[in-house]
C-alpha cells in the first residue's frame, strides 16, 4: 500500500472506515476494481439493488484523484449542450445533456439520502471569463442552458464582482445546481454507505491478474481471488496495464492545489462572498473556492509529477493575490496534486470490451458529480441493461497514438493554452 499523500483533505478528513485486505477466495456477483468515486458509487448503487458486490482497491478508498481534487461539484460536460446533441443525435445527445447537467443534484441527493458528512454545500458553480472570446462563449453557454430550463444566470461585470469579490471577470455564468464538498470525506462516506448497503470493500489489495474462464471472471491479488459474473473497472487517472490498451486511451494529467490557513472572518467574507465554487473559462483552467473553514483553495496545472510543497506552483498563490490583494502575506499551509484522466474527445468513456466487463473513465475535470452519477449507469450495465438504454455512449477502447510521450504532450498543450489565454486567441 502506498500511504495517502499529504494534503489539506488528508489532514482534516473524518476517520476512514475499516477496509481490510482481501483474505482468501470468494464468490460474488460483481467485482469492482478501484475505490474512487466511480467504483464506490457503482458499488453503492449495486448494493442498493441487492447485488452482491466486492470492491478491491490497491491503497484505500479515495486515495487517488477522488480524495485530492478541487472539491467542486460541477454540472455538465466539457462540450456545450448544442454540440453534444449535434454529435450524438436528438435521442442519445439529449439524454447525455440531461444526465450530465443533473449530475450535481444526483450527487447532493445521494449525500442527503445516506447522510454523508463531507461539508457539502449546494451554493452554485460560477464559470468565469476575463477575455472577450471566452466571455462570448460563456454567453452562448448560458443561452443554451436557459433554453433547456437549466438553473443558470448570466452575471455582468458588476454582478460578477459582487459575487466573487474581484474585478477580474467580465462575465460569469452561475449554475445554482452546483456546489462543493470535502472530497476525501465524500469518498470515505461513499465507502461507508456502500458497506452499510451490503458491499464488501478491501483496501491494500493490488490486483495481480484477471482472466475469464467458464463464463466467469477471476480477479487475483496476492492475498486471494474473487470470482464474479461481472467486473467493473473504475481506475481513471491511475489506470495501469491490467487491461491492454485501456491506460493508453486516456491522458493522466496532474492537477495541483494550494490552500491557505483559515482566514479571518472579515477577509474570508470579502473573497467569493456568494460561497459558490468557481472555475475559469479558457484553455487552461484555474479553479477556486473558500471552504467551510474559511480556507481559500486555488488549483490549476502544475508539474506532471507528484509535488511535496507549493514551490512548483507558486504562480497559483501569486494569482490569488492578483484576484484578492488582501490575501497577500497570508499563510499557505498545504500544497498537493493528483492525476485526473483526460480523453481525446473530452467525453467520459464507457467500454464493454468483453462479456461481463465494464470500464468507465475520463471525466476531464468534472469527476465529482459525473463519476457519482455514472455509478448509477454503470450499475445498470453491470446487471444487464442494454448499452443503448444508458445515458452515455458505450464505445470501443481506442489507444491514443504516441501515448508514451504524454508528459511532453501535456506540457506543450499547457504552454499553448497559456499563450492563447494571454492573447485572447
Amino acid at each position: 500500500m502506498t500511504p495517502l499523500p499529504p494534503s489539506l483533505y488528508a489532514a482534516t478528513a473524518r476517520s476512514a472506515p475499516a477496509t481490510p485486505p482481501l483474505d482468501g477466495d470468494r464468490q460474488t456477483d460483481v467485482v469492482v476494481i478501484g475505490a474512487g468515486f466511480t467504483g464506490l458509487s457503482t458499488a453503492l448503487h449495486l448494493a442498493e439493488r441487492g447485488v452482491r458486490v466486492t470492491v478491491l482497491e490497491a491503497n484505500e478508498p479515495g486515495w487517488g484523484a477522488s480524495g485530492r481534487n478541487g472539491g467542486q461539484v460541477n454540472p455538465g460536460l466539457k462540450p456545450d449542450p448544442d454540440e453534444v446533441e449535434a454529435a450524438f443525435g436528438p435521442d442519445l445527445g439529449a439524454r447525455m445533456v440531461r444526465f450530465a447537467w443533473s449530475a450535481p443534484e444526483a450527487t447532493f441527493s445521494l449525500i442527503r439520502r445516506w447522510q454523508i458528512d463531507c461539508d457539502a454545500r449546494q451554493g452554485g458553480t460560477l464559470r468565469a471569463a476575463y477575455r472577450p472570446g471566452p466571455a462570448d462563449a460563456l454567453r452562448r453557454s448560458t443561452e443554451q442552458g436557459l433554453r433547456r430550463n437549466f438553473p443558470v444566470t448570466l452575471l455582468d461585470q458588476d454582478a460578477a464582482c459582487e459575487a466573487t469579490g474581484t474585478d477580474r471577470y467580465s462575465a460569469v455564468m452561475r449554475d445554482a445546481s452546483g456546489g462543493d464538498l470535502q472530497p476525501l470525506d465524500y469518498a470515505r462516506g461513499l465507502a461507508g454507505a456502500a458497506m452499510r448497503a451490503g458491499a464488501s470493500i478491501h483496501g491494500r489489495t493490488r490486483i495481480t491478474g484477471m482472466r475469464r474462464a467458464e463464463g466467469r471472471w477471476q480477479v487475483s491479488a496476492a492475498t486471494g481471488t474473487v470470482t464474479a459474473e461481472t467486473v467493473v473497472m473504475g481506475t481513471n487517472g491511475y489506470t495501469d496495464d491490467l487491461l491492454p490498451g485501456l491506460r493508453r486511451s486516456i491522458v493522466p494529467v496532474f492537477s495541483s492545489i494550494v490552500a491557505t490557513a483559515p482566514l479571518p472572518d472579515a477577509m474570508a467574507a470579502s473573497i467569493m462572498p456568494m460561497r459558490a465554487s468557481l472555475y475559469e473559462s479558457g484553455h487552461i483552467t484555474v479553479y477556486l473556492r473558500v471552504d467551510a473553514n474559511n480556507r481559500l483553495l486555488i488549483g490549476g496545472r502544475g508539474p506532471q509529477r507528484p509535488i511535496e510543497n507549493a514551490t512548483p506552483v507558486a504562480y497559483l498563490m501569486r494569482y490569488a493575490e492578483r484576484l484578492w490583494p488582501q490575501v497577500t502575506g497570508v499563510a499557505w499551509t498545504h500544497a498537493w496534486n493528483g492525476q485526473l484522466a483526460m480523453t481525446k474527445d473530452h467525453y467520459p468513456h464507457v467500454h464493454q470490451p468483453a462479456p461481463g466487463l465494464v470500464c468507465c473513465l475520463g471525466y476531464n475535470g468534472r469527476g465529482v458529480a459525473l463519476s457519482t452519477a455514472m455509478g448509477r449507469e454503470i450499475a445498470r450495465l453491470a446487471i444487464g441493461t442494454p448499452a443503448t438504454e444508458i445515458d452515455m455512449p458505450v464505445s470501443s477502447i481506442k489507444p491514443i497514438p504516441f501515448h508514451g510521450c504524454w508528459r511532453l504532450g501535456v506540457l506543450a498543450k499547457v504552454l499553448e493554452g497559456r499563450v492563447r489565454d494571454r492573447f485572447g486567441l
